[in-house]
């Protein structure tokens, strides 16, 4: 599913416990991390999350079931798109489009994703 997709769908849910029921789900459908692909661990988040280069391929991990949909979320939508590209492009106003309902700890790990994508 791409971004647009994502939004779309998330946007048409009106209950905030169905919309991350369905940030959880996105989660499920990460594809595997190649062995080759460069790996760093995101400090600044509450769990473990990893996001992985591979030329203009980005991947992700993380321990628990919401942030490896929120990382979903994150990857589906830079994956495709050259280093230059994600750094110019203001992926929090994005996310916070969404309008799903996250804690304080959850918005700090986002931010320090988005951190971490614009300083690669």
């Amino acid at each position: 599913m791409n971004y647009d997709e994502i939004k779309n769908n998330l946007l048409m849910i009106s209950d905030p416990v169905d919309r991350l029921e369905m940030v959880m789900d996105l989660g499920t459908r990460l594809s595997p991390i190649p062995e080759h692909a460069a790996c760093t661990d995101i400090t600044g988040c509450a769990s473990l999350v990893r996001i992985c280069i591979d030329g203009n391929r980005y991947y992700g991990w993380a321990d628990s079931a919401l942030v490896r949909g929120i990382v979903a979320i994150l990857i589906s939508m830079i994956d495709g798109k050259s280093i230059d590209e994600v750094k110019k492009m203001d992926l929090a106003a994005e996310f916070r489009s969404l309008e799903l309902n996250l804690g304080a700890g959850r918005v700090n790990g986002i931010n320090s994703m988005i951190r971490f994508l614009h300083n690669l």
